[in-house]
């Protein structure tokens, strides 16, 4: 078993694409169903939107980590 890879740059920058990306879903998704995370006060349907916000932003996270994991146990087409 050979040593772990540092981190690249192509890493951080897809960890932040898919966390982006994975947020803006969460977030237009709490839009079509109603829940404007901009409304005034904390009422339930903001605070869900917010959730929905985080939850959409870690699977984004975690479809990149599975990606690049993926990408690193294909062998080279060298």
């Amino acid at each position: 078993m050979g040593a772990p890879n540092p981190p690249s740059l192509a890493d951080g920058i897809s960890d932040a694409v898919g966390f982006i990306g994975g947020a803006l879903a969460g977030f237009w998704l709490g839009q079509w169903l109603g829940m404007d995370i901009f409304a005034p006060g904390y009422g339930t349907q903001a605070l869900l939107g917010i959730a929905l916000v985080g939850l959409g932003g870690g699977l984004g996270l975690h479809a990149a980590k599975r990606w690049q994991a993926s990408r690193r146990s294909e062998p080279s087409k060298d």
